[in-house]
């Protein structure tokens, strides 16, 4: 009895000896919850998560503060300070002397419908202010039919709101037109019947068309209703008479057109989460929609499910008459003639071999990287800091740009059965005796989703109807477009992958090269050469990680003509399709006496060439009180002596150890002196 006795209190204190374990372990499990959930407190607005419903990366940044974002780094000049060339350069879009304000009497409204991207619903309201300057009308606030058109946004910014601030845009040009924000109730109800007359306004439309077509129109009915289905309503390049009207498109764009409350606020913290590190960035758009791959031919540089994509979109554009050529195409002659884009492991490639360091930060722009998230996976082995402006906002703050809007998923996205559903089911269940052969199961619903498989490929030669979700996403992106485009203006490098839409027209990159050289003319803003890159890439295809040091100085060379060179470029092709693309010399004037004086002196003010511009500009007025380039460029002949020479071995991560012995014979102060040369000297090629 007593070795059971012990054996009972044996057991007695085992059991209480797991109890006590079990007690401990579950004050441990509570502790643990109790910090997790105080460090989660005391972090949120810190550390922000991926929960955006379309993330361009699922990767967290971790900046760090880099040496290079110091001015006196014998590199930072090369990579980041201002181009020199251009800091005599400022903004300019005033009214001259001579412009009168807008005639009391006014000839009718102008109600406009605009349809398209972020990039042409901007080309398009600066257009369509100057026609109604033009015609001496009244503008009624343009209608964005991205944004009406679609269900279940917030009715508390709609059309033309739900993008810009309405009564910033109206009292910024009262001295320019008269806007109103309705038609008068007579005129609504008739545009209502439409018994006004309509014009469906063809893309670059000239002075000649709106003074001898719609302005009869519009004297006679007192209204006109305008159609903008493809960007810009008016042509690019005006007659020199005209330059008050292109001086007003800068005021437009650049002054008027400024996004609502909501929008810049969310712009303004990202900024400030960018700059809290210490570090400068570089803002990057790859430009790679499926319209513009499938309008340049670009479909073979998947060779996977995206490139049957992209041929069936080329159809579709041949079909609906947007396109004009055949359906298959050399798409490697494409990309040697620079007519596709630039992919991101190509721009890493390019941005290392320049000397961007590996923690350098990388903004992606753009709302769609068609090819999906596995495109950017190389530009992110390179850069560890790659980011966009889903990694630095939270759901809560893009709820607040939103605004509140209806729950689709639940509306939408499961239909109710039809009647004749119901009444089959009901007669099947009150049918005869069983057994009979089952009927027929019903056919599944085809629900057709952006992000996964495109089943409609094999089966039509349409593109599907768009659903309820995808109506609401295209209004979203214009919102995340304005972030990006906010971002990168201000960003202190901007390159772009590619510059084109699906239509063959300046995009959204475009539009921020022309803002930045309006605005901050002498930041560093790369014009690739796009076609000169892919021949150079051609070279090193089978050694891409392992170039040479005669490739990189090559590649070099490029990139620092493309700060000048690169510019004119974009003169000449974009500018005849967008001015907002490249607003200069008409919105710039210049604060050198030093520059070549035109031998126009006949002209009210005093002019200068350029050479990089195909243009006159004229001289700041002595009010802007602006610094002259004497000011700026002290010291800096001596600053880039030497060169940061591990940039130069910047594969050896990737490559091998004789890399690193090549790289090292570079000269510093050789490269350093042409590099200076040629930056002054590359306007004049």
């Amino acid at each position: 009895m007593k070795w059971v006795s012990v054996k009972n209190e044996g057991k007695m204190l085992f059991k209480s000896k797991l109890k006590l374990v079990a007690l401990a372990g579950l004050v441990l499990s509570v502790l643990s919850l109790l910090t997790h959930f105080l460090l989660a407190k005391h972090t949120y607005g810190i550390v922000y998560e991926y929960h955006s419903s379309v993330t361009i990366m699922s990767w967290m940044p971790k900046f760090k503060k880099s040496d290079l974002s110091i001015s006196n780094h014998p590199s930072y000049r090369r990579l980041w300070a201002p181009v020199r060339h251009f800091e005599t350069l400022h903004p300019l879009a005033n009214r001259s002397g001579d412009y009168a304000a807008p005639e009391m009497q006014s000839t009718g409204f102008i109600f406009v419908k605009i349809r398209g991207g972020f990039h042409e619903i901007r080309n398009a309201i600066s257009d369509v202010v100057v026609v109604t300057r033009l015609l001496n009308a009244t503008l009624v606030i343009p209608e964005i039919q991205s944004t009406t058109s679609s269900k279940g946004i917030s009715t508390q910014f709609k059309s033309f709101p739900y993008l810009y601030n309405e009564d910033q845009f109206i009292a910024a040009l009262a001295k320019d037109i008269k806007i109103v924000k309705t038609l008068p109730k007579d005129l609504k109800g008739a545009r209502r019947k439409k018994e006004i007359p309509s014009f469906k306004v063809p893309h670059g439309a000239s002075p000649y068309f709106y003074l001898h077509h719609v302005l009869p129109m519009l004297t006679k009915h007192s209204v006109v209703e305008l159609l903008v289905h493809s960007g810009g309503c008016l042509q690019s390049i005006l007659p020199p008479p005209l330059v008050e009207y292109q001086k007003l498109r800068c005021r437009v764009a650049f002054h008027a057109l400024r996004f609502r409350e909501e929008v810049q606020n969310l712009a303004i913290k990202i900024l400030n989460r960018i700059r809290a590190s210490g570090q400068l960035f570089i803002a990057y758009d790859p430009g790679m929609t499926r319209d513009a791959l499938a309008y340049y031919g670009c479909a073979e540089l998947f060779q996977d499910v995206h490139t049957e994509l992209i041929m069936h979109r080329r159809a579709w554009m041949i079909k609906r008459g947007i396109l004009k050529g055949n359906l298959f195409s050399d798409s490697a002659e494409q990309y040697l003639n620079g007519l596709c884009p630039l992919m991101p492991e190509e721009i890493g490639i390019l941005l290392r071999a320049y000397g961007y360091s590996s923690d350098t930060i990388i903004y992606i722009s753009g709302g769609e990287v068609f090819g999906g998230v596995k495109k950017l996976i190389p530009l992110h082995a390179m850069f560890e800091n790659v980011v966009d402006r889903t990694s630095l906002s939270s759901p809560l703050e893009w709820d607040k740009v939103y605004g509140q809007e209806a729950n689709l998923v639940d509306q939408y996205l499961i239909p109710p059965p039809s009647d004749n559903v119901v009444m089959r089911s009901q007669a099947w269940k009150n049918s005869g005796p069983r057994p009979r052969p089952l009927p027929p199961p019903p056919a599944r619903p085809k629900m057709y989703n952006v992000e996964g498989w495109w089943g409609w490929v094999a089966e039509s030669d349409d593109e599907p109807e768009s659903t309820i979700m995808e109506l609401r996403t295209n209004a979203h992106r214009l919102l995340w477009e304005a972030i990006d485009y906010m971002v990168c203006t201000e960003a202190d490098v901007f390159i772009t992958g590619f510059d084109r839409d699906g239509k063959g027209n300046p995009n959204l990159a475009s539009l921020v090269v022309g803002h930045r050289l309006y605005q901050f003319p002498a930041s560093r803003t790369y014009g690739l050469d796009r076609k000169e890159i892919a021949k150079l890439f051609e070279e090193i295809r089978d050694t891409l990680y392992q170039p040479n040091h005669t490739w990189i100085t090559s590649l070099r060379k490029q990139l620092r003509i493309s700060l000048i060179d690169g510019l004119l470029e974009e003169s000449k092709i974009s500018k005849s399709r967008s001015f907002l693309a490249f607003p200069v010399p008409e919105c710039s004037c210049i604060a050198n006496d030093s520059m070549k004086r035109s031998v126009n002196t006949s002209s009210p003010m005093q002019k200068y060439d350029i050479p990089v511009f195909s243009g006159q500009i004229d001289q700041c007025p002595s009010w802007m009180n602006v610094p002259t380039s004497s000011q700026s460029r002290e010291g800096t002949e001596e600053e880039n002596d030497k060169d940061d020479s591990a940039s130069s071995g910047l594969f050896l991560w990737l490559g091998n150890g004789d890399q690193e012995g090549d790289s090292a014979d570079i000269s510093n102060k050789e490269e350093a002196l042409v590099e200076d040369q040629e930056e002054l000297e590359g306007g004049e090629r």
